[in-house]
């Protein structure tokens, strides 16, 4: 059996490059320096997009250019900046030196977020957008590959969009290979992250914030971090660059 073949046979988690017209994500990224990591986005009563991201760039500069950008363009309402909160912090370390929390009003007809999960791809992490793509980890239930295929082409022709899965793998298999490595950590680091792993961490949405495991651990929050980070630094596979499997 292809691998490829097997990894879809048990579900899989795939990571998708998109570029779709009439974006807004899309246009300011591709205008300026900054990057965004789009969180929670939710459909309101009036009929508006309202979604959370994260602007991060390597200056303040940057990140003030994408947040003019943004409330610039033709395809967003309203753009508000938020005060950083500890409830607002994501998993791992957000890309650049520095980052701002914006909440964004939009027109739901320009985002593709719909249009993924009604043919089963569902986003299990926060969306990068940067030099005007998207990269989408998502999750899909069993499926062959020409199932796969003809999902894929039915979003390319709604939104005259191009998808490129750039990676895939089965959940089962990456969760077992993390398994095996824990052994690499040092004793504080794994006990750490089996903190981390009993108080679920890593669900999505987090089940604890880092402060509150923190306090669970006894430690201060960047300790925490860094404990956390090296583990993960260990445990994750490296990234060794975008691989597209043609589907």
């Amino acid at each position: 059996m292809d691998p490829l073949d097997e990894h879809l046979s048990q579900g899989a988690r795939l990571t998708l490059e998109i570029w779709h017209p009439n974006c807004w994500t899309l246009e300011v990224t591709e205008a300026t320096d900054a990057g965004l990591l789009a969180h929670t986005v939710y459909q309101s009563t009036d009929g508006k997009v309202k979604g959370h991201f994260t602007a991060y760039g390597d200056s303040s500069a940057e990140i003030d250019e994408l947040v003019r950008a943004t409330q610039e363009s033709a395809l967003t309402s309203s753009v508000v900046e938020m005060e950083r909160r500890y409830e607002f912090e994501h998993r791992g370390q957000t890309p650049g030196n520095t980052s701002r929390e914006l909440f964004v009003e939009y027109d739901p007809q320009h985002t593709i977020s719909d249009a993924l999960a009604s043919h089963g791809f569902l986003q299990d992490a926060p969306v990068r957008v940067r030099d005007g793509r998207e990269y989408w980890p998502v999750f899909v239930d069993e499926a062959d590959r020409d199932r796969l295929h003809d999902r894929l082409e039915t979003v390319r022709a709604e939104f005259d969009a191009e998808v490129d899965v750039t990676k895939i793998y089965s959940h089962a298999a990456r969760s077992e290979d993390a398994f095996h490595r824990v052994d690499i950590l040092s004793e504080r680091q794994r006990e750490i992250f089996e903190l981390a792993c009993e108080h679920n961490y890593y669900a999505w949405p987090r089940e604890i914030t880092t402060r509150e495991l923190a306090e669970e651990a006894g430690l201060a929050k960047t300790t925490l971090l860094e404990h956390l980070r090296k583990a993960e630094a260990k445990l994750l596979n490296p990234d060794s660059g975008d691989e597209r499997r043609t589907l």
